[in-house]
């Protein structure tokens, strides 16, 4: 079965927008696990225009109490204070995602490197801190090898390419999907997981529940936009049942 973690970044979005308390992440948390999810996401980024590294602990604190269990899943750039709070928080998974100066959401996945010198590392510790490391990489054969090399247990498939590719038709969507197929392959037989995500949505997710070996999406801004007409707990029960019929 594929997981859904869902990114409750969007909210914090909402609240930082106004100040104050409301709304408060962990209502959407709460509302996450009632309708059953089995992950969530949160991206702490050093402006702190999402969730703050008190959020996370919030979160943590939620999580922790819930059963039955429900993964926590810490993404962001490898800078010190994320390190710091990922060794605080202990999260079931860290998911390590490039930053370029100035971006408003992920534009690309790890590229081996000089910018990834020292991430081996920093997998090795993780581990040894009982947190699994997802590395988010572009679809491409040296970026999985670099991450199967690293000792990361998963990847994280950036999938905005895919998302524009189904946007422009069925032909171009599966041309697509083909190259995302070969590269799941390619890192289950590295003994890599296989996570997904950037701009899936209940459309696409159609097509892209089929990748092979897929263990789990995270989606935030598709969930939290429709939400807004229709509910939380609504469209992750609508998400929840589309990734169940893969």
């Amino acid at each position: 079965m594929i997981s859904l973690s869902v990114n409750v970044n969007k909210i914090a979005t909402l609240r930082n927008s106004r100040g104050g308390a409301l709304p408060r992440v962990t209502d959407a948390v709460a509302a996450c696990l009632a309708a059953g999810v089995q992950g969530i996401t949160v991206h702490p980024r050093a402006d702190r225009r999402h969730v703050t590294p008190d959020d996370v602990r919030d979160v943590k604190r939620m999580l922790e109490r819930h059963t039955p269990h429900v993964e926590f899943n810490i993404e962001g750039d490898p800078r010190p204070e994320l390190i710091a709070l990922v060794e605080e928080a202990r999260p079931d998974q860290c998911t390590l995602v490039p930053v370029a100066p100035g971006e408003i959401t992920s534009q690309a996945g790890w590229q081996p490197g000089p910018q990834t010198a020292g991430l081996a590392d920093l997998v090795s510790s993780m581990k040894s801190r009982g947190v699994r490391v997802s590395l988010f990489v572009d679809p491409l054969e040296p970026a999985i090898r670099w991450a199967a090399a690293t000792g990361a247990a998963r990847i994280e498939l950036y999938t905005e390419p895919f998302a524009r590719a189904f946007e422009q038709g069925i032909d171009a969507a599966r041309r697509s999907f083909a190259a995302y197929a070969e590269a799941a392959r390619l890192a289950h037989s590295l003994g890599l997981g296989i996570n997904a995500g950037h701009d899936l949505d209940l459309d696409n997710l159609t097509l892209f529940r089929q990748l092979p070996h897929l263990d789990e999406v995270s989606i935030g801004h598709a969930i939290v936009s429709r939400a807004i007409f229709t509910g939380l707990d609504t469209v992750v029960r609508e998400y929840l049942a589309v990734l169940a019929a893969a």
